[in-house]
C-alpha cells in the first residue's frame, strides 16, 4: 500500500468516529489532499473515497455535511467515470428523498459536480455521459407535481447544467423542452419563473427548429387571451428567450410585435413591464428587423414614461404646500392604499430602459431622438422613485454619449462647423441645468450622484455649454463637498465633476465664486482618506490656473492675492509628507509645480524652500519623472522663475538621468533641459553644463556606431546599403552646425562638391555628401552658385540610383532654400529632360510640399500648366508623382485651383481623370485645413468616378476614398448612402474580367479585377473604424462573407474584419455566424497539395493562422459556443493537434493574439 493510499484509509477511518470533530478535521484533511495536483488514488481508494462522501452526506452534523460537498469538487477530476456515475446517481436518487436536509444538501452536490465537468475534448465522453444520467433523472423529478420542492430543486439544477454544458446535451433538447413547456403553467409562481431561466439557458445551443417550436408555442399560448397570470408567464419566458436568442427572433418578429402591443392595453403594471422588457430584447437582439416598428415602440414608450396613476405632479412648491395640509388626511387613507401597493414605477422604469436601448442601438436616428425622446427625459427628471430617476439619468447619459460619439452621422454640418446634434443638445443645456440644479442639494445621495455623472457626460459632449450656468451649479457642488452625511464616495464624485468642469470651461466663468469654491476644496485636500485627497489636488491644480490664467486669457484684472497663502499652506503640507500614498505624492508636486508657474511671484521668500523639495524629489526615484515635468513647466514660466539655488545640482541629476535606461525618463530629461537652457540662460555657469554635456556622447553613441559601421561597410565594398534614413539624421547634423557656424560653410560646401564631383569616391560618400548639400542649401546657405547646378545635374545622370535619389532630394532642398535661383531652372529642365523627368518632379514634389503658402504663390501658375502637359504621361509612376504636385499644389490656394482640378473629370482621357483623381487624395490631409470645407462641398462629385467605365479610374477612386475615410470620415459620412451600393459593387468577383495567358506549356489565370476588388475591401475596413455607425452591419457582413471566399489577400484582409467585427458589433456577427463558419473551417483544414512550391506552404500557412485569429475573436464573444456550428467548430479545433497548436500560438504565443499588430493602415 502507497503512503497515499494509506493516509486516506487513516483519514477515512476518521471520518466514522462518533466525534464529529474528528470527522470534521478528517473531512477537512481530505479535502487539503483532494485539491493537491500530484495526488493519485488507485482503484480501491476512490472506491472507498466516493462511498464515505456520500455516506457523510447524511451526516448529523451540519458543518461536516457542507465539507463533504466541498470534497466532491476536486474528486471530479480525481476519480475515474465509473464513480463519478455512483456519485451522480446516488446525489439523484437523494434529490427524490423524503428528507429534506438531504434533497438539500444532495441539491448542492449535484451543482458541485457539474461546475467540475471537464470542457477539454478529453473529458468530454464523461461530461456527455453524466449529463445524459443526471438529466434523465432531473426529468423524472419535474413530472413530480405533488411535491414543489423537488420540483423547483431540480429546475435549479437544470439551469446550472444548461448555462454550463448545454452544447453537451443536444440530444437532450427536444426532451428537455416538452419537460419544461408544461411547467408554465404550474399554479406556483416560482416553479414557472425558474422554468423560464432553464428556457433561457437552451435557447442559445438549441436548434433553429426547435427554437420556432417554442416560439410558435408561446405565440399560440398568448393568442388564445389568457389570463392576466399566466400572461405575464408567457411575455416574460418571450423577453428571456428573446435576450438569449438574439438574432433568431428576428424571423419572428412580424407576428410577436403586434400580440406584445396589444397586451400594453390590458390594466395590469407587471404586464406592460415584461412587454416593455421583450421590446427592450427585441430591440437588442435585432436592430435592423426592428426598424419598421421603432416609432410604434418610442411612442408607447414615451406614453408609459409618465405612468404614475396615483400621484399628481404639479409645481413643486405647491406639491410642498399640499402636501404638509393633507398629511392627517394620508395617515387616515394607510389602510386603503399604500405605496408599497404602486407598481406602476415598474412600467416607468421599463419604458425608460426600453428607450434607453433604442438610444444605444439607433445612432443614425439621433436627432429625431432631440426632437422626440429628449424633451420627454427631460420632463421625467421630476420622477419620484429614486430607482425610476437613476435609469431616466442612465438613458439621457446614454443619449449624450452618442451625440459625443455619433456626430455628423447625417454629414450635414453647420455652416460653423457644429454639427447638428450638438446644436440641438446646446438648446436644451438650460431645461437640463433648470431640472438638475435642485436636486444636487437633495439628501438623496444617489439621485446627486446621477446629477452629477449627467453633467459630466454633458461636459465631455459639449465642452462650455454649461458656462452661463455656473452661478447656479455651484452651490449643488458645495453642499456634496460640505454636508456631513455625505459618504466618501459623494464627495470624490463632486470633485470628479468640479474637475471636468474645470477643465471644459474658461477660468473667467469661475473667477467670481472662488471665495465660495476653495475653502471646501481646501478641507477635501486636508481629509484623511487618501482617493478624496488626490481628486481634491487636481482640483486645485486647476483653480490655480483660474487664479491667474495664462495664455490668451491672461491678465483680466483678477487679483489671486487673498486666495493664494490658503492654498499654499494645504498643498505644501502634502508636497513635505513622504509617508502618504504615491498618486498623492505625485499629484501634490504637479499641483505645487502650477502655483510656482502661475503665482510664484506671491510665494516670496517661501519659494526657495518649495523648490529644494522638487530638488528632493528629483532625486527620489518614485517621484523623478513627475519631479522633471514639474521642473519643465517652472522652467518656462512667463513669471521667469529663478531657479540658481537648485540649478547646478538639478542640471547634475538631470544629466545623470540621461544615462538611465528608461525611454520617458530620458524624453522628459531632454525637454526638460532644452526649457531650462532655453529660459534660465542667464543663470547657468558653464561648469554646471559639464554633467549634462559629459552624457552627450553617450546618447550620440548610436549615431557614432551607425557612421563607424556604414565605414567599415563602404570599405569593403559591399552593395546595397539601405541606410537613408541614417545619412538624412547626419546631413541635418551637418547643416545645423554650418548655420551656427557661417564663417565656415564656404568651405564645407566645397569639399562637399568636390566629394560629389570626384569619380574615385564610393558611392555612399556621394550620397551623403548630396544629402549633405541639400539640407545645408535648405537654410538658405548656397546662395545662386552654378557650379552647384552643374554638379547636381550630373549626379542625377549617374548610373548609381542611390545617387540619382539623394541628387534628386538634394535639388529639392536647395530649390526650398532660395526659390528664385532654383525653382525656374527646375521647371526647365522637367520640360527639355524626358529622361530625367521622374527624379526632377521628385524634386519638385519636395518644393511644392516644404515652402510656404505665400512663397510659392506667384509661381503657381507656371507650376500648374508644366504639370498638366505630364497628365497622360503613359508610366504610371511619374503620373503619380504628377498627381502628388498637382495635389499638394491645391493647398496653396484651394479656392482657386480646387474647381478647376473639378473641370479637368471631364477630360476625355481615362489616364488624365485617374491622374485628377489621384491628386485629390493628396488634399486630404489627417489634420484641419482650410481646404475641408470645400473639399466636403465637392468630393460627391469626384466619387462619381466609382461609376467610370475604365476600371482604373475606379480603382484610383476607391483609394481616395480609402484615403478620405483614414484621415476626414466627416467628409465622406453624408455620402455613404450614395456610395456604397458602387463600393459594394466592386467586390464581387466579375468573371468577364479573368482570361488565362499561356505561359509556354502552361496556363496562367489573370484576375484583372483583383485590384480594383482589393481596394474595395480596402475601403470596407477602413469605414469599420471611422464610419461604424453609418453602416448596415448585416449588409457589410453578406460582403465580407463573400470576400472570406476570395483571393488571397483579400481572405487575409476579411479575416481582420471579421475579428473587428467580433469586438464591434458581435450581436450582428452572432446573426451571420452559421454562414460564417464555413468558410473559415476551410481555411483552417485546406492542406496544400504535396509537391508544391515553398511558397505555397508558406501562404497557405500565413492564411490558416491568419483564419484562426478570426477564429479566437469570435471565440471571445460572450456565449458564442451556444452556436452548434461553432461548438462543434472549437471541438474540432481542441481534438485535432495541428489546429490546436495553431490555435494556441495565435493566443498567446509568438501569433500574440489579437491586438494592436493586427491593426492595419489603409491610408
Amino acid at each position: 500500500m502507497s503512503s497515499v493510499s494509506y493516509y486516506i484509509s487513516n483519514l477515512l477511518e476518521k471520518m466514522t468516529s462518533t466525534d464529529k470533530d474528528f470527522r470534521f478535521m478528517a473531512t477537512n484533511d481530505l479535502m487539503l489532499e483532494l485539491q493537491k495536483d500530484s495526488i493519485k488514488l488507485d482503484e480501491d481508494s476512490e472506491r472507498k473515497v466516493v462511498t464515505m462522501l456520500l455516506k457523510l452526506l447524511e451526516d448529523k452534523n451540519g458543518e461536516v455535511q457542507n465539507l463533504a460537498v466541498k470534497c466532491l469538487a476536486p474528486l471530479v477530476s480525481k476519480v475515474k467515470e465509473p464513480q463519478v456515475e455512483v456519485m451522480v446517481d446516488t446525489l439523484c436518487s437523494n434529490m427524490t428523498s423524503d428528507k429534506e436536509p438531504l434533497r438539500d444538501i444532495s441539491s448542492m452536490g449535484l451543482k458541485t459536480v457539474i461546475a467540475e465537468l471537464p470542457l477539454t475534448s478529453t473529458g468530454l465522453t464523461l461530461t456527455v455521459g453524466v449529463c445524459k444520467k443526471i438529466t434523465s433523472q432531473l426529468i423524472g423529478a419535474m413530472g413530480k407535481q405533488e411535491d414543489v420542492s423537488v420540483q423547483l430543486e431540480a429546475l435549479d439544477i437544470l439551469s446550472d447544467m444548461l448555462g454550463r454544458l448545454s452544447g453537451a446535451l443536444v440530444s437532450f433538447h427536444s426532451a428537455l423542452l416538452s419537460s419544461l413547456l408544461p411547467q408554465l403553467t404550474s399554479s406556483r409562481m416560482a416553479v414557472r419563473k425558474r422554468s423560464i431561466l432553464a428556457l433561457g439557458h437552451l435557447v442559445p445551443c438549441c436548434s433553429p427548429a426547435l427554437f420556432s417550436q417554442l416560439t410558435e408555442h408561446l405565440t399560440n399560448e398568448l393568442a388564445k387571451a389568457p389570463p392576466v397570470s399566466m400572461a405575464r408567464t408567457y411575455i416574460q419566458c418571450l423577453a428571456t428567450v428573446s435576450r438569449q436568442g438574439g438574432h433568431r427572433v428576428g424571423e419572428h418578429l412580424e407576428k410577436l410585435i403586434p400580440m406584445v402591443l396589444k397586451f400594453t392595453d390590458v390594466e395590469d403594471d407587471e404586464l406592460r413591464e415584461y412587454c416593455f422588457q421583450a421590446f427592450e430584447a427585441f430591440i437588442r437582439s435585432c436592430p435592423k428587423e426592428m426598424s419598421p416598428h421603432v416609432s410604434t415602440v418610442t411612442k408607447l414608450c414615451l406614453k408609459f414614461m409618465t405612468f404614475d396613476p396615483n400621484y399628481n405632479y404639479d409645481d413643486e412648491e405647491e406639491e410642498e404646500d399640499s402636501m404638509d395640509v393633507e398629511e392627517g388626511l394620508e395617515e387616515e387613507s394607510d389602510d386603503e392604499y399604500s405605496d408599497d401597493d404602486d407598481m406602476s414605477w415598474k412600467v416607468r422604469r421599463s419604458s425608460i430602459k426600453c428607450l434607453e436601448s433604442l438610444i444605444a442601438t439607433r445612432r443614425d436616428l439621433l436627432l429625431s431622438f432631440f426632437s422626440s425622446v429628449c424633451p420627454a427625459l427631460l420632463a421625467r427628471f421630476k420622477e419620484r422613485e429614486e430607482n425610476v430617476r437613476a435609469d431616466v439619468f442612465s438613458a439621457f447619459s446614454s443619449l449624450l454619449r452618442q451625440t459625443r460619439g455619433g456626430t455628423s452621422l447625417q454629414g450635414n454640418m453647420r455652416p460653423g462647423g457644429e454639427e447638428p446634434a450638438l446644436t440641438l443638445l446646446k438648446t436644451q443645456v438650460p431645461l437640463i441645468v433648470k431640472a438638475l440644479h435642485r436636486q444636487l442639494k437633495e439628501k438623496s445621495i444617489r439621485s446627486r450622484q446621477g446629477c452629477f455623472s449627467l453633467l459630466s457626460e454633458l461636459s465631455h459632449t459639449a465642452p462650455g455649454a454649461l458656462e452661463t450656468h455656473i452661478p447656479a451649479l455651484i452651490p449643488g457642488i458645495v453642499f456634496s463637498l460640505t454636508d456631513r452625511s455625505s459618504s466618501s464616495t459623494m464627495r470624490i464624485d463632486a470633485l470628479s465633476f468640479l474637475h471636468v468642469l474645470l477643465l471644459s470651461h474658461p477660468p473667467e466663468a469661475f473667477q467670481p465664486h472662488m471665495q465660495v469654491l476653495l475653502p471646501p476644496v481646501v478641507s477635501c485636500v486636508e481629509d484623511s482618506f487618501y482617493k478624496i485627497t488626490s481628486e481634491a489636488l487636481l482640483v486645485v491644480l486647476q483653480l490655480v490656473r483660474v487664479m491667474r490664467p495664462q495664455g490668451p486669457s491672461a491678465g483680466r484684472g483678477f487679483d489671486p492675492k487673498p486666495f493664494v497663502r490658503e492654498v499654499f499652506s494645504v498643498t505644501l503640507k502634502r508636497l513635505k509628507a513622504t509617508d502618504i500614498d504615491q498618486e498623492v505624492k505625485e499629484r501634490a508636486i504637479s499641483c505645487m509645480g502650477h502655483m510656482v508657474c502661475h503665482l510664484g511671484d506671491h510665494l516670496g521668500a517661501e519659494l526657495q524652500g518649495v523648490l529644494a523639495i522638487f530638488l528632493e524629489r528629483l532625486k527620489n526615484e518614485i517621484t523623478r519623472l513627475t519631479a522633471v515635468r514639474t521642473l519643465t513647466l517652472i522652467s518656462a514660466s512667463p513669471l521667469k522663475i529663478d531657479l540658481s539655488s537648485i540649478l547646478p545640482e538639478t542640471l547634475s541629476v538631470l544629466g545623470s538621468f540621461l544615462r538611465k535606461n528608461e525611454r520617458v525618463l530620458k524624453l522628459g530629461t531632454l525637454a526638460c533641459l532644452t526649457s531650462i537652457i532655453t529660459h534660465q540662460a542667464a543663470n547657468i555657469k558653464p561648469a554646471a553644463l559639464e554633467p549634462v554635456l559629459s552624457e552627450l556622447p553617450g546618447l550620440g553613441a548610436a549615431l557614432s556606431s551607425i557612421l563607424d559601421l556604414l565605414q567599415a561597410l563602404v570599405l569593403s565594398n559591399t552593395s546595397n546599403l539601405g541606410y537613408r534614413q541614417s545619412y538624412l539624421s547626419v546631413s541635418r547634423c551637418v547643416a545645423a552646425l554650418s548655420s551656427s557656424c557661417p564663417k565656415e560653410t564656404p568651405s564645407l560646401v566645397n569639399g562637399l562638391l568636390q566629394e560629389v564631383k570626384n569619380p574615385g569616391s564610393p558611392e555612399p560618400a556621394r550620397v551623403l555628401a548630396l544629402l549633405c548639400l541639400g539640407e545645408v542649401g535648405r537654410s538658405g546657405s548656397l546662395g545662386g552658385r552654378k557650379e552647384v547646378q552643374g554638379v547636381i545635374l550630373e549626379a542625377i545622370s549617374s548610373t548609381n540610383e542611390e545617387v540619382r535619389t539623394a541628387a534628386s532630394c538634394a535639388l529639392g532642398s536647395m530649390a526650398v532654400g532660395s526659390l528664385s535661383d532654383y525653382l525656374p531652372f527646375l521647371l526647365t529642365e522637367i520640360s527639355t529632360q524626358p529622361r530625367r523627368q521622374y527624379l526632377l518632379l521628385n524634386s519638385l514634389k519636395e518644393v511644392i510640399s516644404a515652402c510656404p503658402a505665400s512663397s510659392l504663390s506667384p509661381h503657381v501658375e507656371s507650376i500648374w500648366s508644366l504639370l498638366f502637359q505630364h497628365c497622360e504621361c503613359p508610366e504610371e509612376g511619374t503620373r503619380n508623382l504628377v498627381a502628388e504636385c498637382l495635389g499638394k499644389l491645391t493647398l496653396v490656394n484651394a479656392a482657386q485651383l480646387l474647381p478647376r482640378l473639378k473641370q479637368q473629370l471631364r477630360a476625355g482621357s481615362p489616364l488624365a481623370r485617374s491622374m485628377v483623381v489621384t491628386a485629390v487624395k493628396f488634399t486630404i490631409v489627417d489634420h484641419p485645413a482650410p481646404i475641408d470645407a470645400l473639399l466636403k462641398d465637392c468630393i460627391g462629385d469626384f466619387l462619381q468616378t466609382l461609376q467610370d467605365d475604365d476600371l482604373n479610374v475606379r480603382r484610383v477612386s476607391l483609394v481616395m476614398f480609402n484615403s478620405a475615410a483614414h484621415n476626414k470620415p466627416s467628409l465622406i459620412r453624408g455620402l455613404l448612402a450614395t456610395v456604397l451600393p458602387h463600393l459594394y459593387r466592386e467586390t464581387q468577383i466579375r468573371k468577364d474580367l479573368i482570361r488565362e495567358v499561356e505561359m509556354g506549356p502552361f496556363k496562367h489565370t489573370v484576375d484583372d479585377g483583383l485590384d480594383v476588388r482589393k481596394a474595395a475591401f480596402e475601403c470596407m475596413y477602413t469605414l469599420l473604424d471611422s464610419c461604424m455607425e453609418g453602416l448596415d452591419v448585416l449588409l457589410f457582413l453578406d460582403h465580407v462573407e463573400e470576400g472570406l471566399k476570395d483571393h488571397y489577400d483579400i481572405r487575409m484582409l476579411t479575416f481582420l474584419m471579421l475579428a473587428r467585427l467580433a469586438s464591434l458589433c458581435p450581436a450582428a456577427v452572432l446573426q451571420r455566424l452559421d454562414r460564417l463558419i464555413e468558410p473559415l473551417k476551410a481555411t483552417c483544414t485546406t492542406k496544400v497539395k504535396a509537391g508544391s512550391v515553398k511558397q505555397e506552404f508558406e501562404k497557405q500557412e500565413e492564411l490558416r493562422r491568419s483564419a484562426m485569429r478570426a477564429v479566437a475573436a469570435l471565440l471571445a464573444v460572450p456565449e458564442v459556443e451556444r452556436s452548434p456550428s461553432m461548438a462543434d467548430f472549437a471541438n474540432q479545433i481542441r481534438t485535432n493537434a495541428d489546429m490546436a497548436s495553431i490555435y494556441q500560438s495565435v493566443q498567446g504565443g509568438e501569433g500574440g493574439g489579437i491586438g494592436p499588430a493586427e491593426s492595419m493602415d489603409m491610408s
